[in-house]
């Protein structure tokens, strides 16, 4: 169904070149990020006051961009495998179905490779939730957590391009980067049903995907009309505001990505505010980062960028993090950081969708007092 060798090879064609930098600097740059991720444990620790030198067992990687195609081709294969041996059951039963599969296979691997080519100049860092070890890339987890429970990339090349964009302290940059990323880190492994959670919203979600070409077809159909504007006069457009991932799905898909968006908000609004709560502490320059960076955020690099992002949904993830980082912060300012960390009791006490925008109902929610 997808030919995962020529995505990697296309996305590694069609990338952009990274930074010019000696190799001196590459090999500096390097390892001063992997000090950087090990010093922000401790910050992270500290300030969040979850988990224990015990609970940070998954590996921290230094990549350049093909690495990072890499890392997450092998885990999209994995997430992918139970949707995609589906589709090929599905498609093996009908007539010419091998021959489709063959031509179709290769045909998405070049539309993966294009994609994650877009993607790989631009990712700073990633915690890999779901990531198989392989022979280059290692990956761990929390205690009891299968193999490939997670591992944290750093992109070098990203970063560097970045901190000379926005003419700020590399140094500072650099750490900083590395305590939003460590926070992440920290989500995963002191929390250990969250990584489970996680899954199975996400097998769920792949669970209610038609198989059905001809259905699929028709939902692009109707998400291209609906961006062109060729819905009836007078009709109002229910999907104002979506991406195009978004009105491919089903109802029940759209009911899951509701409380993934509401889990993703959390985890993104919790580790902007961690990076910027240690940041006047360790981060001398943070002010000027973050506004820079803000102001990156917002106006993207040109036209064709934001066109591609909101094609992705990738403007939805900017919203996460904003609309996380006050949830997060509306939260501590009312019911102190052990008040906040009750949200990872358990599946129950995270936030709904609904509950991030009006952080004062989480409250009432897992902080109300019994009734005398």
């Amino acid at each position: 169904m997808v030919d995962w060798d020529l995505a990697v090879a296309t996305a590694t064609r069609l990338m952009r070149p990274g930074p010019e930098v000696s190799r001196e600097e590459a090999r500096a740059v390097v390892t001063e990020l992997r000090e950087y991720a090990k010093a922000s444990e401790t910050h992270v620790r500290g300030f969040t006051r979850l988990g224990t030198e015990e609970t940070h067992d998954t590996p921290v990687l230094v990549v350049d961009r093909p690495g990072w195609v890499r890392a997450n081709v092998a885990g999209f294969r994995e997430l992918l495998k139970p949707l995609l041996d589906k589709m090929q059951d599905r498609r093996g039963s009908s007539p010419g179905g091998a021959l489709l599969g063959t031509v179709g296979g290769k045909v998405t691997g070049v539309e993966v490779g294009m994609l994650l080519s877009f993607l790989a100049s631009r990712v700073l860092g990633q915690y890999e939730t779901f990531a198989p070890a392989t022979r280059d890339l290692p990956a761990g987890g929390p205690p009891g957590a299968p193999d490939g429970g997670g591992r944290l990339l750093l992109v070098a090349p990203n970063i560097v391009h970045v901190e000379r964009e926005l003419d700020v302290d590399p140094h500072d940059f650099r750490l900083w980067v590395c305590l939003h990323e460590e926070t992440h880190r920290t989500q995963f492994s002191a929390v250990p049903w969250l990584r489970d959670h996680m899954q199975g919203e996400i097998q769920a979600f792949l669970g209610e995907t038609d198989v059905d070409p001809m259905t699929v077809l028709e939902r692009v159909r109707q998400a291209v009309q609906s961006f062109a504007g060729g819905r009836p006069e007078g009709e109002e457009d229910e999907d104002e505001g979506r991406s195009l991932v978004e009105l491919v799905q089903t109802p029940a898909q759209r009911e899951i990505l509701g409380r993934l968006t509401a889990v993703m908000s959390l985890l993104e609004g919790h580790a902007d505010f961690v990076m910027d709560g240690v940041g006047p502490q360790v981060v001398p320059s943070v002010a000027e980062i973050r506004e820079k960076f803000q102001q990156r955020r917002a106006k993207g690099a040109s036209r064709l960028d934001l066109a591609l992002r909101k094609l992705l949904g990738l403007d939805a993830k900017l919203r996460q993090y904003r609309d996380g980082e006050r949830f997060v912060r509306a939260v501590v300012e009312e019911v102190g950081m052990d008040g906040f960390n009750r949200v990872w009791t358990s599946p129950n006490t995270l936030p709904t969708k609904a509950e991030i925008a009006k952080p004062a109902e989480w409250i009432t929610r897992v902080h109300r007092k019994p009734e005398a």
